[in-house]
């Protein structure tokens, strides 16, 4: 019989906030670098002088009213991508989750496209609500060609699929009749934070924040779910209230994202993996750090498509899509 070792847990515990502290760290970093780098480099001086100097009117313009906010809206929709996509995996033991390809991103943006052009005037604060719409509506069709007494993974993804190339293309035939700026609807097709600034980021805070603690805070519940739901109900979890609930957050993390970064691919798909396979299955944990790595990634794809060819700038989702497809293609050989 093997020893248990009294040890282990401290040892993985101590694992875990080593690991957060290290993604947590390397995006502060990331951060700072993509305040520092653009069209005009500046100094890490006049960073701090931006951010806490009022006297420096330069470097508060470049930093406080641009980049600043550019920066976090960046890595709020990394990490909110990053949770839907940890959801999306976990509810339908599919590996292949990703709101992007289940469909969730296209129809969070065919109601932001459509709310855009009925209602040109509208608040703010209705775009996210339009996008939350949008994505529960696909979630709900994926849901209802999924279902033959139960959701079957296979027919999740393919459904997704479907819904999301459906949606896609209702996108593009909305955009392609109407009279939006073209850099807009480049922005919006291929994922970017093109002029995205203090609106921007207070649209999306509330709803970011709340739905990616909720999800923090009942990741246990992901755990449960990843038995199948027969372990699930014989523990007392309510099976699909939960993965209602856990569907819900998807959607609006999703939305947050979309209303104001577009469609950008794969963020949800790469974080949740890498995060699993630095600290394992244990959503508890992996759930955070995931949000920590999609953070980091698309600061990271941000900075680098207004660098590459600055002043001008490349849509961030290409670079996410750099890295995503290949792990796309890792993951239906490995995993399927």
């Amino acid at each position: 019989m093997a020893s248990i070792d009294p040890a282990a847990p401290s040892r993985r515990r101590g694992k875990s906030f080593l690991g957060l502290g290290v993604a947590a760290v390397l995006l502060l970093v990331a951060m700072v670098f993509a305040i520092r780098y653009g069209a005009a480099s500046l100094k890490l001086s006049e960073v701090f002088d931006g951010l806490f100097n009022l006297g420096n009117v330069f470097a508060r313009q470049v930093v406080w009213d641009i980049r600043f906010p550019r920066v976090v809206v960046a890595a709020l929709c990394g990490a909110g991508l990053a949770i839907a996509g940890s959801i999306l995996q976990a509810v339908t033991r599919n590996p292949l989750g990703d709101p992007h390809i289940f469909g969730f991103s296209s129809g969070a943006g065919v109601a932001a496209i459509a709310l855009l052009l009925l209602a040109p005037g509208y608040p703010t604060g209705l775009l996210p609500v339009a996008s939350f719409l949008g994505a529960l509506l696909a979630a709900a069709i994926v849901f209802a060609l999924a279902w033959r007494g139960g959701i079957s993974p296979i027919r999740f993804a393919l459904a997704g699929v479907a819904v999301a190339a459906l949606f896609t293309a209702i996108s593009t035939t909305l955009i392609a009749t109407s009279d939006l700026f073209t850099q807009a609807v480049l922005s919006f097709l291929a994922g970017g934070l093109y002029q995205v600034g203090w609106t921007g980021l207070w649209t999306i805070l509330p709803y970011t924040v709340v739905a990616g603690l909720v999800a923090i805070v009942i990741a246990d519940r992901l755990n449960i779910l990843a038995l199948g739901d027969d372990i699930a109900a014989s523990v007392g979890l309510r099976v699909e209230r939960t993965r209602l609930l856990l569907v819900a957050l998807a959607a609006i993390l999703t939305a947050a994202a979309v209303s104001v970064a577009g469609l950008i691919g794969f963020v949800g798909l790469v974080a949740p993996h890498v995060a699993r396979l630095i600290l394992g299955s244990d959503e508890r944990v992996a759930l955070p750090m995931a949000a920590l790595l999609g953070a980091l990634l698309l600061v990271v794809a941000d900075t680098i498509a207004r660098v590459v060819i600055a002043p001008s700038e490349i849509p961030v989702g290409i670079f996410t899509a750099i890295v995503g497809a290949p792990t796309l293609l890792i993951l239906v050989r490995t995993r399927t």
